[in-house]
């Protein structure tokens, strides 16, 4: 086959299988979202059939022929499909091992365990769920053999979202992190009670009305990007025209909603900020560490950021006047500022946020080498949170059945928001070297700042491994110290509000 043949079939294939992620996105997004309860069953069976079609489509004999001549060739190849030639048969070197009956199970597992997840949250009643996680995470020990025989079957999953991620690596950063984190934390001891106006009541419809002028501000355009409610907040891109952001209201925690909303919306500019040329191609799927980079900068370095929230002050007592009320901007950087160990990983502060994170991965590594069973979970859990965070959750919903993560299959997950965070911190010192950050940051204009992410970092998806894509935007390897040095700012800045 001639070389431009094999082009044509390699951008068929990616198009076509593209087409069969989309119909699911759809499905996924649905059942999320506007589905009705119990309609798990029925969207089991069509995920059942559209992954094996996926699965018919690409793990063939005739994909195997073209990706290996294209790669034969591969000095001959632009960049781009190089790179999609590459990815694609790492990939199906993988899904070759995977038996086709037990991915389509899995799929189908994991759309039933999101809803017994959703219901289980809502009652507290951990035992409902118990027996879809224990499928689960007997599925990944299988799968994590699949993926990579020869590697620790935790860093198998750890690498299905950011290559070459090891235990190892992140043992090193969670001491880092823990190591000079706990002693600051003495520092804001004894903070005063969290202000009257944080849970004040706030209408839903003006909440809405307050997501809807965020994602503005962060440059979404409403033509290509959208907003839906949900049980726990997510980002879906279909392409970098079709972009789904979801958040949840609380009437009495707006903040909560505002910064989940300026965090999925980070993760939207990413989708939205791919170039043309890679759209439709295995060049979409981002790091995941990398996307995290992109939601933590906003949502941290910028949302909370106390120039960016005394300009957002007007703007919220505009759509609170009565929680609002007398508020001046010192008082919401206070608020928002806070450097409380608290029970929910989403509502967590900056500098806390690292530990939460540190208890998931920890029960990660025991679930999946198999020294912690599933049925002693909470229990675990909940003594994790003890020893990190001083504060132990009442009910399993504020504890282990908190995030959706697990249901959904994502072991391994939960670490590349630390390393996102990290990311963001070295990415903003990046650009901090060529952008007056703070006087934007004041003046609430983002534009300048997503733009010079846009030309380093979006436009290129997985063109680069994530180790390469920072070099190139910043000049530097991997330099975990920044974000440490961040938090200390931070601890520094919050100690000050209380003095």
């Amino acid at each position: 086959m001639q070389r431009m043949q094999l082009l044509a079939a390699l951008k068929k294939l990616q198009l076509e299988r593209h087409a069969y992620q989309h119909a699911m996105n759809s499905i996924e997004f649905d059942s999320e979202t506007i589905a009705p309860r119990g309609s798990a069953e029925g969207r089991s069976v069509a995920l059942g059939i559209l992954n094996q079609k996926s699965y018919e489509l690409f793990v063939n004999d005739e994909v195997r022929a073209v990706l290996n001549e294209l790669w034969s060739c591969k000095e001959e190849l632009e960049l781009p499909e190089r790179r999609q030639t590459e990815l694609l048969r790492e990939e199906l070197e993988k899904m070759t091992r995977i038996p086709k009956e037990e991915y389509v199970a899995y799929s189908q597992l994991v759309n039933e365990a999101t809803e017994k997840w959703r219901n289980a949250k809502e009652a507290n009643d951990f035992p409902a769920f118990r027996p879809y996680l224990e499928r689960i995470v007997d599925f990944q020990r299988r799968f994590a053999g699949y993926y990579a025989p020869k590697k620790k079957p935790y860093d198998a999953l750890l690498n299905e979202y950011e290559k070459n991620l090891s235990v190892d690596t992140l043992d090193g950063l969670f001491s880092m992190l823990r190591e000079k984190l706990v002693p600051l934390l003495e520092r804001v001891k004894g903070q005063p009670p969290e202000p009257a106006f944080v849970s004040a009541r706030c209408s839903v419809d003006r909440q809405r009305k307050l997501s809807a002028y965020l994602m503005g501000l962060m440059g979404l355009d409403p033509a290509h990007s959208a907003i839906a409610e949900t049980e726990h907040p997510f980002t879906l891109a279909f392409n970098k025209c079709d972009v789904r952001i979801t958040t949840h209201y609380h009437e009495n925690a707006f903040l909560s909603s505002m910064y989940s909303v300026i965090h999925e919306s980070g993760h939207a500019l990413y989708e939205l900020g791919m170039s043309d040329e890679i759209q439709g191609t295995a060049l979409c799927e981002a790091s995941t560490g990398m996307h995290e980079g992109q939601s933590r900068l906003y949502e941290n370095m910028v949302g909370h950021d106390p120039g960016f929230l005394r300009f957002l002050s007007p703007k919220l007592s505009e759509l609170f006047p009565e929680a609002m009320k007398g508020v001046s901007g010192e008082e919401l950087v206070c608020a928002a500022n806070r450097i409380v160990p608290s029970l929910l990983r989403t509502e967590a502060d900056e500098v806390t946020y690292p530990l939460h994170i540190m208890v998931r991965y920890e029960l990660e590594k025991r679930m999946i080498d198999g020294t912690l069973m599933v049925k002693d979970l909470p229990e675990a859990w909940n003594e994790l949170y003890r020893q990190y965070l001083g504060v132990t959750p009442s009910t399993d919903a504020q504890g282990v059945l908190q995030d959706t993560h697990w249901a959904c299959g994502m072991i391994g997950y939960f670490p590349t928001y630390v390393l996102g965070s990290a990311y963001a911190a070295q990415l903003m010192q990046a650009i901090r070297r060529v952008l007056p950050v703070e006087e934007l940051l004041s003046k609430g204009s983002l534009a300048p700042i997503t733009d010079w992410l846009r030309e380093h970092i979006h436009q290129y998806g997985c063109l680069y491994e994530p180790d390469q894509l920072l070099q190139r935007a910043t000049g530097e390897g991997f330099v975990p110290e920044y974000y440490v040095r961040h938090l200390c700012q931070r601890v520094e800045e919050r100690s000050n509000c209380y003095q």
